[in-house]
């Protein structure tokens, strides 16, 4: 699939959307346009080819709207619920997704923790994406419960994350979940990392634990 001019004038727009507010309320410290193309908007749309064809997806620790907006762009089938505890940076997404005149896709202000447990939220997506700095076992305690059988949790990562998936396989099997995937792509000389995980088996009923439990002693 190839970017259009539509797509590529929204891109500049959104790049410029960023840089206004960031100056407001931290969004990120990669600022330089070729930088921000190539760390955030083509990592973002990394994961696109996991993602079926009007896939409902919920974006975890959404903050300044990576992946989601990048994906939204590049994909308008998707539909997304963005999901963050700060309520600046929903506030951002917000005017983010109206200024560039996005549908099916919104900003929620809330805990993941939280949610996970309304029948709205639990076992209803597609897909799972987190972009967010956490290791493997938290992200997959607060990404599993909103997946539905046999939808994907997808962790953004770095390159050698070995380590850190077995750490994590404990509590992808608790969870409901099984290693489907570890997809490698190389941007501008940079190795990154997809971890893709299918749930297999519903999400027993106390997880996500409430409060910081999951980062404080995460599933081992």
């Amino acid at each position: 699939k190839t970017i259009n001019l539509e797509q590529i004038d929204k891109f500049l727009s959104f790049f410029n959307i960023l840089i206004r507010e960031n100056k407001k309320i931290n969004l990120t410290r990669i600022t330089e346009e070729e930088d921000v193309a190539k760390k955030h908007f083509l990592d973002s749309i990394s994961s696109e080819g996991f993602l079926g064809q009007g896939a409902k997806v919920i974006d975890i620790g959404a903050g300044a709207g990576f992946p989601s907006i990048p994906l939204k762009i590049f994909r308008e089938d998707l539909k997304f619920t963005l999901i963050d505890s700060v309520n600046k940076k929903v506030d951002f997404l917000k005017n983010s997704i109206k200024e560039l005149n996005l549908e099916e896709i919104h900003a929620v202000h809330g805990r993941c923790e939280d949610l996970a447990y309304s029948q709205d939220y639990r076992e209803r997506f597609d897909v799972c994406l987190a972009r967010a700095v956490a290791e493997l076992n938290i992200l997959a305690e607060y990404c599993l419960p909103f997946v539905k059988l046999g939808g994907l949790f997808i962790a953004y990562k770095s390159f050698n994350i070995e380590e850190e998936i077995e750490r994590a396989k404990n509590a992808i099997k608790i969870l409901g979940g099984e290693l489907k995937e570890v997809f490698v792509y190389d941007i501008d000389n940079r190795k990154n990392s997809l971890i893709v995980i299918k749930k297999i088996g519903r999400t027993p009923k106390n997880y996500p634990r409430k409060g910081n439990k999951p980062r404080i002693s995460p599933v081992i």
